[in-house]
């Protein structure tokens, strides 16, 4: 895509995942016009998404990761999900599924479009922002960030780390446990991705399970309304008072699901605590004793990536941004959406409601 000229938008939404199609529908449904077709209108709204076609970060799930076994996936606002095999991978069913929703929305998305940074165009707090971007720069009166969490992996350091002679590989780059075959394999996290890529690792491959703490199962059964609503308390309870969140099962624990059991019936679900240093052939375990191996799978998750909002100093001095619904607190003209306790698809769905809402009302 050309580089062109600075344009203008009264709210420039930042990525296409769940979060910015529940904010540009809602937009829309509000009177908001694309700023490309019908830059002249009073309101007007333009979407950049980073991503080559629709579908966010589920375009780069693993391959093997299947409908059945993925954690739900919310309808998009008024777009019920058509039946869906539960064998189909999920990188090609939900992608389908939001390209759908994009074309029936008619929402103003450009893209590949990576946004770069956002600053202040002068000290007037109400005043404009400005958006730097691979295909040139936008003037906002406001943002709506949705840019989720798969561009900004976790990826923790050990002495030695970069001596290991074998492979090394985050859960953004895995493909299939084909490729592990026969090897032996450390896979390193204690989250839900982490139990999915153990079990199917274990299949066809000898695996040692490792993680910082000792991972917390759920007992009896788990009531998603309930235990949701708890979860969401607590992660706003965070937010609102500017703490750094932590990954969902963090403040849920590990549900029984069927790969949990599978992996525990196979003798896979045994953890061992995290190892202290990474040597060429092996890692060097806490009580002393060399482990050889022939991979290192770190699922350790991911942080939001707002990198490209690091300019307007919105961190605290805990590194966690204080929030007043979707709003940031210091930085009214930014929300920040599928963040915080808005992760989950539910979730992204309603901030991106509240956003268009609280938008509205501001201006």
């Amino acid at each position: 895509m050309p580089t062109t000229a600075e344009r203008r938008a009264t709210v420039l939404v930042i990525g296409a995942g769940q979060a910015g199609l529940s904010a540009g529908y809602h937009l829309r449904r509000r009177g908001f016009a694309s700023a490309l077709t019908d830059p002249g209108a009073a309101r007007t709204f333009v979407m950049l998404d980073a991503e080559g076609g629709a579908g966010g970060a589920w375009r780069h799930r693993w391959e093997s990761l299947r409908m059945a076994t993925v954690n739900g996936i919310f309808d998009l606002p008024s777009f019920p999900q058509p039946p869906i095999d539960p064998d189909e991978a999920s990188r090609a069913a939900v992608p389908r599924y939001f390209e759908d929703f994009e074309r029936t929305a008619g929402l103003p998305i450009l893209r590949p479009v990576t946004v770069t940074a956002v600053t202040r165009a002068d000290a007037d707090p109400h005043g404009e922002l400005l958006v730097a971007s691979s295909t040139g720069r936008w003037r906002a009166g406001a943002i709506v960030n949705a840019t989720g969490t798969w561009t900004n992996p976790v990826r923790p350091y050990y002495p030695g780390q970069e001596t290991f002679e074998g492979r090394q590989l985050h859960t953004r780059d895995y493909v299939s446990a084909d490729e592990l075959a026969g090897r032996r394999v450390a896979v390193v996290g204690g989250g839900i991705s982490a139990v999915q890529q153990l079990e199917e690792i274990s299949r066809v491959a000898t695996t040692l399970w490792y993680t910082r703490r000792e991972p917390v199962f759920l007992d009896g059964d788990f009531r998603p309304e309930e235990e949701g609503r708890r979860t969401i308390e607590r992660v706003s309870a965070d937010v609102a008072a500017g703490n750094p969140t932590g990954s969902v099962v963090s403040y849920t624990g590990l549900g029984w699901t069927s790969y949990a059991v599978a992996a525990k019936e196979r003798g896979a679900l045994r953890r061992r605590p995290m190892f202290t240093s990474i040597e060429p052939l092996g890692v060097r375990e806490a009580d002393g004793s060399f482990t050889a191996l022939d991979a290192i799978l770190w699922a350790t998750g991911f942080k939001a990536a707002l990198r490209h909002l690091d300019p307007l100093g919105l961190r605290n001095a805990r590194g966690g941004i204080a929030m007043r619904g979707t709003r940031v607190a210091a930085e009214p003209r930014v929300h920040l959406i599928g963040f915080g306790p808005s992760q989950s698809t539910v979730g992204a769905n309603r901030a991106g409601r509240e956003a268009a809402r609280e938008l509205t009302a501001a201006l």
